[in-house]
């Protein structure tokens, strides 16, 4: 029977778990409209973990009948709970229904009372619509009525417009023609649509043939005034001409034009008789004159026509704008017929003059001509920037050095419109300008040369040793003049020119001042001369440059720097002022790399000089027996020499390469790159070497390094870190000849072990740097022999894809492997001395 039991309450459970097994959204739902702590309430809820929780210890199992008591009541709890609930839903289900039934109703009742509401609104509606009727019939009726009296008052206005119209035009009455005239063309507007009545279109034709009357007729009271025959001016001003003006503002605008073209002919007509070709003063040397007159009749005119003209019609500068086109024109013309007599400082001067002129029309007038007034436009399209304003201030005091170009620019004064109008005939004839910009340039050269060899190179002194050549800053102001002086005087074909001189003599500057006081060295190719070695056996040195040489060749370097630097500049500035459409034919690439090489050599020149120095001292130690070396003293003299010659030139570059440090560390790298193969191989030549002579060479290498490490700031008072770049070369050259040293010392049996050693440390597969290593080690041929066929044997194989080749590539040690074998070198030298 119990075990009975036992079936149905586990069926039961069983049963229970699979009904109330909820899925997670439903879980999560309960969980947030009824949160609970409770443990029997959660969704992995073990009744195992539960019971372990209530009764942790076995001391704790003496209080389970209280806990089964509880948990007894907390059932019959819920019991009396889920009793409640399911007694509260017994009439659940009627209730909904009854409640579903009642809001049918109401929802019924609604739609009858709006369905009311609907149908009396429509009748309110129709009963507005008829009340208002009505009314709208007499809004129409008002608005028609409206239209129908304007219309007709227009009609009588532009009726009795017409007729006043031309009775007024056969009298001359212009100032009340002017007024009438506008207000019938304004009535005649609203009539547009009503064209196609008789009568409208027979106003309109009337009012076009009294403008058309009126045209004629004013066109021939301004001949009558002002004939167009002759020099002399026989009528004048009047109020009727000046009403006449009025009404032709309304009248078709050719009229206008033509009123203004006959005017200003007229006007001009004196100014062509006095300049003609043939004249005296129409040549450019009186060019002064022409502006003169022209100022003159503009006075004149505007004491006694400028009333008489409308104010928008900007006469005064349309008589300047014709002046302008007719004086180009001409000058033109003039210049062609005598191009031989035209020289530099005429030219020059017509065209200073003209741009004041232009300049002073400027200040005067707007411009706003310019695109519609009667005179022929200009042939090319003017550029809307005046070039001479930038440099306008100051053009005859330049600086003496070229400081301009690196000045902040100025903001831009305000366009010149009349800028070229008449100075633009100027510029086919340029090439006189240019030319003897040639002549004074390549004068200017031969000055400098000239200076140079009189003057001599800086003193050897630090503070003017390394300075920029004076010479090199007159260049460029006078470059600078230049290119603003012919700014001004075009933008166009002309700058190309300028440029193409500029760049023929900074070639001739590089070349003829720079590249041509470097000074010689004895042997081109920083070795040793026969003189030398005789030299080197007296204890005497090979032949240096002095400190003087030395500062001149800092100079010429610096000096360079300077070049390249402004010669960039030199070449946006002319972009800036040259057009845009020859802004790609500035390049000034070719000079910059000009003043590059000469750069590279004089740095080269600088290297040459200390490495020849250091050479006798290098023979000198491959020379020395170091097979007999007995002991391992202090470094040997001929490191002593390196490091005397080092001292003597590096303080004096540096000090002298001051302002250009970069190019100083370009001396220290390209020394360390030329010393320490040079040095590798002379350590080659040391050979037969004991163990001792080895260790006395690792000691001097160390030495050397020291040096090499230390030699942007040797003899320095202000001690700074070398450049990264520069510390990694040294360190690795230097640290390849310690390891040639320690690959010598090692003995060389066992073989394998010597050859293993080697590869390792060296990571050279050249069978001849072997070879040169067993040579320093004075072994036998036959000894080489095998060892040379051993070593061959064991280079590692070299990488798939890799090109064969006698001289094999490993991975170098890293910069702390090699570190950490140096000092484990030093402390053995330590030891043993």
């Amino acid at each position: 029977v119990v075990s009975a039991m036992e079936d149905e309450e586990l069926e039961f459970a069983e049963d229970l778990e699979a009904v109330l097994h909820l899925s997670p959204e439903v879980q999560l739902a309960i969980e947030q409209v009824f949160p609970s702590q409770d443990p029997l309430d959660r969704a992995d809820f073990n009744a195992v973990e539960y019971i372990n929780t209530l009764f942790p210890t076995e001391q704790s199992l003496a209080n389970i009948d209280d806990v089964v008591n509880k948990i007894r009541l907390k059932i019959r709890r819920l019991d009396d709970n889920i009793r409640t609930v399911v007694r509260g839903q017994t009439n659940v289900g009627q209730d909904g229904r009854q409640a579903l039934e009642e809001a049918q109703k109401a929802i019924q009742q609604l739609f009858g009372k709006i369905k009311d509401i609907k149908d009396k609104a429509e009748k309110s509606e129709q009963m507005v619509k008829e009340i208002t009727r009505d009314i709208k019939q007499l809004d129409h009726a008002k608005r028609h009525l409206t239209t129908s009296i304007t219309t007709l008052n227009h009609l009588h206005m532009l009726a009795g417009g017409v007729d006043s119209l031309e009775a007024m035009t056969r009298k001359r009455q212009y100032g009340e023609v002017a007024n009438l005239l506008q207000g019938v063309v304004n009535v005649l507007e609203h009539f547009q649509k009503y064209m196609g009545i008789p009568q409208i279109r027979q106003l309109s034709e009337r009012v076009k043939a009294a403008q058309s009357e009126l045209g004629t007729q004013i066109l021939a009271d301004f001949e009558e005034a002002f004939p167009s025959q002759g020099t002399k001016r026989t009528g004048g001003p009047s109020i009727v001409l000046r009403d006449a003006c009025l009404v032709a503002n309304v009248l078709d605008p050719r009229i206008k034009q033509e009123i203004i073209k006959k005017f200003i002919r007229q006007h001009l007509s004196e100014y062509l008789v006095l300049f003609q070709e043939n004249q005296d003063v129409a040549w450019l040397d009186k060019i002064d004159r022409r502006y003169a007159w022209i100022k003159r009749q503009l006075v004149d005119y505007e004491e006694k026509y400028g009333r008489m003209f409308p104010e928008e019609w900007c006469m005064t500068e349309r008589i300047a704008v014709e002046f302008c086109h007719i004086t180009r024109t001409e000058l033109a013309k003039l210049m062609r017929t005598r191009a031989r007599e035209i020289e530099v400082k005429l030219l020059l001067f017509a065209i200073q003059r003209t741009t004041n002129f232009e300049g002073l029309l400027a200040k005067r007038f707007s411009g706003c001509t310019l695109n519609d007034g009667p005179g022929k436009k200009l042939d090319t399209p003017l550029e809307p920037t005046n070039p001479f304003l930038e440099d306008e201030v100051g053009d005859d005091s330049v600086s003496e050095k070229d400081e301009d170009l690196d000045r902040p620019k100025k903001p831009k004064a305000p366009d010149n419109p009349f800028h070229g109008i008449v100075s633009k005939c100027f510029e086919p004839h340029l090439y006189v300008y240019i030319e003897s910009q040639d002549k004074n340039l390549g004068e200017l050269i031969d000055r400098f040369v000239a200076d140079f060899r009189t003057q001599g190179p800086p003193k050897s002194s630090t503070d003017e040793g390394g300075a920029v050549l004076p010479s090199c800053a007159d260049l460029f102001v006078y470059y600078k003049k230049c290119m603003v002086q012919c700014s001004q005087l075009s933008t166009g074909e002309p700058m190309i020119a300028l440029t193409t001189i500029f760049q023929k003599y900074l070639r001739e500057y590089a070349w003829k001042i720079l590249s041509g006081n470097l000074p010689k060295t004895s042997s081109n190719s920083g070795g040793l001369t026969i003189s030398s070695l005789l030299k080197e056996k007296e204890g005497s040195e090979v032949a240096k440059f002095t400190v003087d040489e030395l500062c001149l060749i800092c100079s010429i370097l610096s000096t360079a720097e300077y070049c390249l630097a402004t010669t960039q500049q030199l070449e946006e500035k002319l972009k800036e002022k040259v057009d845009k459409s020859l802004v790609d034919r500035i390049n000034l690439t070719g000079e910059m790399d000009t003043f590059s090489t000469v750069i590279s050599n004089s740095i080269q020149l600088l290297v040459q000089d200390l490495d020849s120095a250091c050479d006798p001292a290098l023979t000198a130690m491959s020379k020395m027996p170091w097979q007999s070396v007995e002991h391992v003293g202090d470094q040997s003299p001929y490191v002593t020499s390196v490091i005397m010659h080092i001292k003597q030139n590096v303080p004096v570059i540096r000090d002298n390469l001051a302002s250009t440090r970069k190019y100083f560390t370009q001396f220290c790298i390209k020394f360390t790159n030329s010393f320490i193969p040079k040095f590798i191989n002379h350590l080659f030549r040391c050979k037969p070497i004991s163990m001792v002579g080895a260790e006395q060479l690792l000691l001097d290498t160390h030495s050397l390094k020291t040096v090499l490490l230390d030699l942007p700031s040797i003899g320095s008072q202000v001690v700074r870190k070398a450049p990264a770049s520069y510390t990694k070369i040294v360190v690795k050259g230097m640290t390849r000849a310690e390891m040639i040293l320690k690959v010598v010392m090692a003995p060389h049996e066992p073989p394998v072990v010597f050859v293993d050693n080697y590869i390792k440390l060296l990571a050279d597969g050249n069978p001849e740097t072997f070879q040169k290593i067993l040579d320093m080690k004075g072994l036998k041929r036959s000894e080489q022999s095998s060892m040379i066929e051993l070593f061959r044997q064991r280079l590692p194989a070299p990488p798939s894809g890799a090109d064969g080749g006698p001289a094999l590539s490993f991975n170098a040690p890293t910069p702390e492997q090699e570190s950490s074998r140096i000092r484990k070198l030093e402390k053995l030298i330590k030891k043993r001395l």
